[in-house]
């Protein structure tokens, strides 16, 4: 048997040193719970950074991924496949969009967005809108769009047409809208950014400045898409709905996928030849994302997300009044949800992610403010309450 100490030997040896590890392996994965190769147990609070809508080996999931391993792994998208359309209708019908565009992630999905936005806007229209805060990805044009200069650092020069509004400004908007301007990129809420949502009433105004300017409204539900907020979007509980949407994350429970949606209207833009993704819409990894879906959208599933999550939330909000030293308040929606922390607290944040992986729990801080969480969707309250109890812990002794 491996131990933990000997797989980060070899593979220290081999990968670029693009993340810091924790110095746990995994090896095994059931519903909430994560397993390492010396034994040790851990309650996921993280998902793969909320991937794991269904948890870690989802029974249906795998079964539906089994089945299409054994029939058809890959085609190329010069031929059709049923698990590919049979997941673009699901998001179609369950959507504001006509039409889909399939990749291998959410970078990839919002580089689409980006490329379908400027060619429909015609020559000259170019400048994308974001907001400062945002993380939109890790291509170049994806990070130039993202509006934290911490990840631009060492990359100049960044691709052009690209401009950064202050969050919670409607006017720095529109003062920034101009002749080259083609769209408008946010999240509705920013996990990255500290797990900061954005008001119904500001993003009702974004697309409303967007409706009168000619430009495309751009949603990135990378996070908070499918189910995490509780509804099956997030723009669902906004009453609006954008022009072009993209989604990745929890989409394929864990395989690498990106959608990204539009109208008939935009998405005639795209002719042959315009966009393609060689593995796009993979039949193994649209398999599981209809597995995914389908139970996801199965009666009393979202309810059960919206219950639980309130739960989680008044869980949090006792403990911040309990800790008023460490933690000023509670932010999110459905099952992303953030402990806001005071500046002590801010100080602390990596050092308490760290003692929490030590005691068997998962989570991570975000944006420098907020310890996040993002549990599988079918997190029971039994498993909420374990978790708070140890974050109690943990902070009493802060």
């Amino acid at each position: 048997m491996i131990t933990n100490e000997q797989l980060k030997a070899r593979a220290d040896k081999v990968f670029v040193a693009t993340y810091a590890r924790f110095p746990a392996a995994m090896i095994k994965g059931d519903g909430c719970r994560l397993w390492d190769a010396d034994g040790r147990e851990y309650l996921d609070f993280l998902s793969g950074i909320a991937v794991c809508a269904l948890g870690h080996c989802h029974p249906a999931v795998t079964a539906a991924i089994c089945r299409q391993a054994a029939e058809l792994v890959h085609v190329s998208n010069l031929y059709y496949t049923e698990p590919q359309t049979r997941l673009a209708e699901l998001l179609v019908a369950n959507s504001f969009a006509d039409k889909v565009f399939l990749a291998n992630s959410g970078a990839e999905a919002n580089e689409a967005a980006i490329k379908l936005a400027r060619i429909h806007a015609g020559e000259g229209r170019y400048q994308v809108i974001s907001l400062a805060g945002s993380f939109h990805g890790r291509t170049l044009a994806t990070v130039a769009a993202t509006g934290q200069t911490r990840f631009h650092k060492g990359f100049d020069p960044l691709p052009e047409g690209f401009v950064h509004a202050p969050f919670g400004d409607l006017a720095a908007i529109e003062e920034l809208i101009g002749d080259q301007t083609c769209a408008v990129l946010c999240e509705p809420l920013q996990g990255e950014g500290g797990v900061r949502p954005l008001e119904a009433a500001y993003l009702q105004g974004i697309r409303e400045l967007c409706t009168r300017h000619g430009l495309t409204l751009i949603f990135d539900e990378v996070q908070t898409g499918i189910g995490r907020t509780g509804t099956l979007f997030a723009y669902h509980q906004m009453g609006i709905q954008p022009d072009i949407m993209t989604v990745a994350k929890a989409l394929g429970n864990g395989l690498p996928i990106g959608a990204m949606l539009t109208t008939d209207a935009i998405a005639a833009a795209f002719t042959p030849g315009t966009h393609a993704s060689t593995f796009g819409g993979n039949p193994v990894v649209a398999a599981a994302a209809v597995a995914s879906l389908e139970i996801i959208l199965a009666e009393g599933f979202l309810p059960g997300v919206r219950r639980r999550g309130m739960y989680f939330q008044t869980q949090l909000q006792q403990l911040a009044a309990r800790f008023p030293d460490l933690a000023e308040g509670v932010r999110g929606l459905g099952m992303i949800l953030g402990l806001v922390l005071t500046e002590k607290g801010v100080a602390l944040g990596s050092d308490i992610v760290k003692k929490m992986f030590e005691r068997g729990f998962l989570c991570n801080f975000a944006g420098n403010v907020a310890l996040r969480f993002v549990p599988p969707l079918i997190v029971s309250e039994e498993e909420i309450d374990c978790f708070i109890a140890a974050l109690a812990d943990l902070l009493a002794e802060y």
